[in-house]
């Protein structure tokens, strides 16, 4: 198992185990976990990733492509706006999900939002700037 993969595992087993919540990188931040399918493989997936809750409507959140600020955009990415949905863990909810990407001043509103509360939003910017776009998903309870 690689470390990436093995640090999935670990931060899935936590969140589990804890009702939504892990410690780590991720103390203290909103997380769920992402059920998609492998576009290529076909595999159920889980990623864990920290999220974005709409202002006043508590069937959407918002998600972050940033891959820790790498030059390319995370596959899980890829595997939920190619089958258009997927599913979440949300503390012990779980529920499908539309997802819709961001573009424009939308798209760079609600990141700025993000980065305002986290500041490592705003190093992958700074990190990507240049070389991509950060894709911002709004996650819709389907």
């Amino acid at each position: 198992m690689s470390a990436a993969n093995d640090w999935n595992a670990q931060t899935i087993a936590e969140f589990r185990a804890n009702e939504g919540k892990v410690g780590g990188v991720f103390e203290g931040a909103p997380i769920v976990l992402l059920h998609h399918r492998g576009r290529k493989t076909g595999r159920e997936l889980v990623s864990p990733v920290m999220y974005l809750p709409h202002e006043t409507r508590p069937d959407l959140i918002y998600v972050f492509a940033t891959r820790g600020g790498a030059p390319t955009n995370p596959d899980w990415y890829y595997n939920l706006t190619a089958a258009g949905g997927g599913s979440v863990e949300r503390g012990t909810d779980e529920y499908p999900v539309t997802v819709r990407e961001l573009s424009g001043a939308e798209r760079d509103r609600v990141y700025a939002e993000q980065a305002g509360r986290f500041e490592g939003f705003a190093e992958y910017e700074r990190q990507t700037a240049g070389v991509r776009t950060i894709p911002v998903l709004e996650l819709a309870r389907a």
